[in-house]
């Protein structure tokens, strides 16, 4: 009887949520500005990155004075505080403990740069320019040892890097349905 009534509990708060808003005068509808931000798709082929560029060298003072107080001056990540480390563990996924980092998972160097973009730094997600993500990108990249220390990237270079993990996934193959 405890879940059944738990369960009618849950269903009528969500049901009931998608008025909260309005009856409760949280939130604000999204500005143009905000939507336009978010409203960038970039596809494995580098198809809707934007002009930019960036190197490791440029990358790196990007990330020391946005990045490392989180994830650690050399990426190695802050498990207390759950961010996440961002370099090493290749060829672990397979082992007793995978360790997935932007060199051992990641599959494209473009997915790397969206969502650097879209959600970094934590505190101000989406507040980096495109140069400086690709800066950060870059480094990023460098100290996985993907790519060179003055490999510049731009929308014609990013799509070119190789991940390790590039054939690691499995296509799906459902048909896309709209």
């Amino acid at each position: 009887m405890y879940k059944a009534s738990s369960l009618i509990l849950v269903l009528a708060f969500a049901a009931d949520g998608s008025h909260a808003a309005e009856r409760y005068h949280l939130g604000r509808p999204a500005r143009p500005a905000e939507i336009a931000h978010v409203s960038i798709s970039v596809a494995p082929d580098g198809t809707g990155l934007p002009d930019g560029r960036g190197n490791a060298t440029t990358g790196r003072a990007v990330y020391e004075a946005k990045c490392a107080a989180c994830h650690g001056a050399k990426g190695e990540g802050n498990a207390a505080a759950a961010f996440p480390r961002l370099v090493g563990g290749v060829g672990s996924l397979t082992s007793k403990l995978p360790v997935g980092t932007i060199g051992s998972y990641w599959p494209y160097a473009t997915t790397v740069w969206d969502y650097i973009n879209r959600s970094m730094p934590y505190q101000d997600a989406g507040s980096l320019r495109p140069d400086e993500v690709y800066g950060v990108t870059a480094y990023l990249l460098y100290l996985n040892g993907i790519i060179k220390e003055n490999a510049e990237l731009n929308k014609r270079t990013l799509p070119k890097v190789v991940m390790p993990n590039r054939d690691g996934f499995v296509d799906d193959p459902r048909p896309d349905v709209k």
